[in-house]
């Protein structure tokens, strides 16, 4: 079994930061893609970013030069460091996890096998 629990959600001003967290338990978790996905009032879920165990990243567009995503193997957490919020930023963030070793070159949902709870994200103007 796969347990995800983000957390480091908050409210911000536009142009801010925040760090969300997601931690996992799960056997071989370091040889698993990892991914954080949002999902904004009204709207259908979206990948944000994913990486790798090879450490390889990929990004939305909308996200690019602002989010980064990491992990720490050692315990078991996802990372998604967001700079320069934006008001078109805020959503409920969800980590997400597949056990195989590659992400997908898109980061869909239904390619994802394991997902946390999330927490919520906003940003004011």
């Amino acid at each position: 079994q796969v347990h995800l629990v983000e957390s480091g959600g908050g409210s911000v001003q536009a142009g801010g930061s925040l760090r969300l967290s997601c931690a996992a338990s799960a056997y071989g978790y370091r040889h698993y893609c990892l991914a954080w996905f949002r999902q904004r009032p009204g709207k259908e879920r979206e990948g944000v970013a994913s990486i790798d165990s090879y450490g390889i990243t990929t990004y939305a567009d909308s996200v690019k030069d602002r989010f980064t995503v990491s992990k720490d193997n050692a315990k078991n957490t996802l990372f998604l460091q967001m700079n320069n919020l934006k008001p078109e930023d805020t959503a409920v963030f969800y980590c997400a996890a597949r056990d195989i070793d590659l992400c997908p070159k898109v980061t869909y949902d239904w390619a994802f096998n394991y997902w946390g709870q999330g927490t919520q994200v906003t940003v004011s103007s």
